[in-house]
């Protein structure tokens, strides 16, 4: 064959396939709404081994919420680094395909800058906060001088970190999640 004679035009092939349940469905084509999957039964694109396409998606309404912004949070920092928020988030209620359940995220409060780190354990919390540390110090040529989480149990042993590197550890209300008070720890 021909180079001129083959086609630049990039293509995707459908093959059927077994049918399936609804479910299975659709987690494997990325939780589409109710509509839409509707749609691809009718239009039989997709093979459905049950009738009832009410499936019960547990990511589907986590992935809709919303919460209320965080609103002014007292503190005004003038250089990146100043003050890091950080959360955990888990146990996710299936395991990643890596085997991840939980994930933690660190957040610049003045450039706004996000990094997320998925986690197999919340205790890989102490070891991730390195990695982070090394990574953003370097990137911006300074140093964490505060952080602020709810002090979960994950960050009790970074605490004790935080101290004997001079990085002020700051807390909120465990479980608020409209305002951030800060109260330092001692």
């Amino acid at each position: 064959m021909s180079r001129s004679s083959v086609s630049s035009v990039a293509q995707a092939y459908w093959s059927p396939c077994i049918s399936a349940s609804a479910d299975l469905w659709h987690r494997q084509l990325g939780h589409p709404t109710s509509r839409i999957f509707q749609l691809l039964v009718l239009k039989n694109k997709i093979i459905c081994n049950n009738k009832h396409l009410n499936f019960q998606c547990q990511s589907c309404p986590l992935e809709k919420a919303s919460r209320l912004s965080l609103g002014p949070i007292g503190h005004k920092t003038s250089a990146p680094l100043e003050l890091i928020f950080s959360d955990v988030w888990g146990p996710a209620p299936l395991f990643s395909l890596d085997g991840y359940r939980y994930f933690v995220i660190f957040v610049d409060a003045n450039t706004k800058y996000i990094w997320y780190y998925p986690l197999v354990a919340k205790s890989d919390v102490y070891s991730v906060f390195h990695r982070f540390q090394t990574l953003v110090e370097r990137q911006f040529s300074l140093q964490i001088k505060s952080i602020q989480t709810n002090w979960g149990s994950e960050y009790h042993k970074l605490s004790i970190f935080f101290q004997t590197i001079g990085i002020h550890h700051h807390l909120i209300c465990p479980h608020s999640r409209t305002k951030w008070h800060s109260r330092t720890s001692s």
